[in-house]
């Protein structure tokens, strides 16, 4: 019997031990750049650049979505924004490098909250709030309960309606008790790297996804245990917060944008992004065609656009989107073209 149990148990140790291993490496990868900063009990990362001498925009907090951390939104902007404002990219309660704190975390709320106590810490009055998908529920809270510190919201490709069907059926088996420990700590690793490459550039279709883009944002952090633990509890609390919250997104009053692609199979537009025009008096949605789950990479440009707007400089969003369109379309015209000369060694062959 004491063997039998031996022979059962050796392969789920090595299995932790092997995840153990991964996450270390993980962490090696893709060291920490930001800063802990205690928020009540537990601690927030960031990264905060700090206001520049000639800012010509007000402060910028940007808020990542589900399976992320702040090198995704960092990578998207930090460099095309750089002298230009105050910027605060957050790691969400849980997720990257910031501690989980309460039970309340586990839904937008809650993390609207946290992310308005970081910016009390970080010496920011009044930002402009930007949420990438699942950030963009949050963004929604924030303007609800935080409405003194939002200089206007700027959605991208938000989920914030409720959605026919559920989630993801790991998401379930990861919070479940004693079963979702092993889970997170032994199969989420390997059946995570296996789907990492292809996760990612669903994200991006129909568009390509950045070369460098995994190199540079460091998503398997979120298959460490705890991280994956917070990931799957944000997931499954989500629908019934957004069924009880999205009915009061008319009581938000801050200049808000939302920006959506056409052809996003990941957050569908029609129930989110156009949800949330119809919801908000006054808000502005630019649908950018051809376009997925990613605007923030794939029309920045027009994000841009909408944070200057939204800080009372005039632009034409609309404009700004159809100029996109036609860079994307330039550039997937060149690659077709790349892709259908013939190579050198077709050449000599011929």
């Amino acid at each position: 019997m004491l063997a039998e149990v031996s022979a059962l148990l050796a392969p789920l140790a090595a299995a932790i031990g092997y995840s153990s291993y991964k996450a270390r490496q993980f962490e090696r990868t893709y060291p920490n750049i930001g800063e802990l900063t205690d928020v009540g009990g537990y601690r927030m990362n960031a990264v905060h650049i700090e206001r520049p001498e000639n800012a010509d925009l007000p402060a910028l907090v940007f808020i990542h979505g589900a399976s992320g951390n702040l090198l995704d939104q960092l990578v998207a902007f930090r460099t095309a924004l750089e002298g230009r404002a105050e910027m605060l990219f957050v790691d969400r309660p849980g997720h990257g490098y910031s501690e989980r704190g309460g039970p309340e975390n586990a839904i937008p709320s809650g993390q609207a909250d946290a992310i308005a106590r970081l910016m009390e810490k970080r010496g920011i009055e009044k930002a402009i709030i930007v949420g990438h998908s699942f950030g963009g529920a949050i963004t929604a809270a924030f303007g609800l309960r935080h409405p003194e510190k939002a200089a206007g919201l700027l959605f991208l490709a938000p989920a914030t309606h409720p959605w026919p069907g559920g989630i993801d059926w790991y998401y379930h088996v990861a919070t479940a008790p004693i079963v979702g420990w092993l889970f997170n700590h032994a199969i989420v690793v390997p059946l995570g790297l296996r789907r990492l490459e292809r996760g990612t550039l669903n994200v991006f279709r129909p568009n390509p996804r950045p070369a460098d883009y995994i190199e540079k944002t460091g998503p398997s952090l979120v298959l460490r245990p705890n991280a994956f633990h917070s990931n799957a509890a944000d997931f499954k609390r989500l629908l019934a917060y957004v069924k009880a919250h999205s009915p009061l997104y008319a009581e938000i009053s801050a200049p808000t944008v939302i920006i959506t692609g056409d052809s996003d199979e990941v957050v569908w537009e029609h129930l989110h992004s156009r949800g949330l025009a119809r919801d908000i008096s006054g808000s502005e949605l630019i649908t950018v065609q051809g376009v997925g789950h990613k605007p923030d990479y794939l029309a920045t440009d027009v994000a841009i656009a909408a944070m200057e707007k939204i800080s009372g400089q005039p632009r034409d969003l609309q404009a700004a989107a159809r100029r996109a369109e036609e860079r994307l379309a330039a550039s997937r015209e060149q690659t077709r073209a790349t892709l259908s000369s013939p190579t050198p060694e077709a050449l000599r062959g011929a």
